[in-house]
């Protein structure tokens, strides 16, 4: 088949999340599912079937070629539908992982007979694979509103020690954090500033409001300072940004 196969798209993505999580959701039917739609499902391993259902009602059918654990997956792919151009095993999908900086780098390749059937498919699978990442980033991240109201209570702990722990347990060590009276790198320069402001700013602290909104590991996290009587006397939001592991690696800080 693959001799026949002419034209290629090609496209590449980095995601948020690491190879294991990533490589889940070509193993796992429900969450498979979850990126591809509701009725969509694969048997994860060689010569098992994979069926992607979509929106319209319409299925793409294909086989597992190839399996290699949080590193590629090989499959064919077509329409059950005559009139479009890809028949079932018409195509062939190559999908490889690799380690990134910030996460998973997801190369795919889909080998195709004419220009026609490639360009068909091109926004397609720009738009599958952003599911795809921010799907797989909000597994990994699933704890980030955890992780950010342990950064929360870091801010109003009196204790050095007992707020270097906190931020040593959720940030990386090369932590850096911006706001317009803060600027630090690293965790020991922002635990000295957080007591400066605990120092400095009394009668006043810092506490999170409303719900933490979250994608592709980057997250807005809003809060207010409070006054001893619960008056907002400032407001405004973090942007914080997590590694691919979890971690916090950034939080800028912006008023309202």
């Amino acid at each position: 088949m693959t001799d026949a196969l002419a034209f290629s798209l090609d496209r590449t993505i980095v995601i948020q999340a690491r190879r294991a999580t990533v490589f889940r959701f070509f193993t796992d039917p429900v969450r498979f599912a979850r990126w591809w739609g509701e009725g969509s499902t694969i048997d994860a391993r060689v010569g098992g079937a994979v069926t992607i259902r979509n929106p319209d009602g319409s299925r793409a059918l294909g086989e597992i070629r190839e399996l290699e654990l949080d590193r590629r997956i090989v499959f064919t792919y077509g329409y059950e539908r005559p009139e479009l151009p890809v028949p079932p095993g018409g195509s062939l999908v190559t999908i490889t992982l690799d380690d990134a900086d910030d996460g998973t780098r997801l190369t795919l390749r889909h080998d195709v007979a004419t220009a026609a059937a490639r360009d068909l498919h091109v926004q397609g699978w720009r738009y599958q694979l952003s599911v795809f990442a921010r799907v797989a980033a909000a597994e990994e991240h699933g704890h980030a509103g955890d992780t950010i109201a342990r950064w929360f209570a870091a801010w109003v702990d009196p204790s050095d020690e007992s707020r270097r722990a906190t931020l040593t347990a959720i940030a990386t060590p090369e932590l850096r954090f911006a706001d317009p009276n803060g600027l630090t790198h690293g965790i020991e320069d922002l635990v000295g500033h957080i007591a400066g402001a605990l120092r400095f700013m009394r009668g006043v602290h810092l506490e999170p409001r409303g719900a933490i909104r979250h994608v592709h590991g980057v997250a807005l996290a809003d809060w207010a300072i409070v006054d001893d009587a619960g008056a907002a006397r400032m407001s405004g939001t973090n942007v914080v940004r997590f590694t691919a592991d979890g971690r916090i690696a950034e939080v800028i800080g912006i008023p309202s």
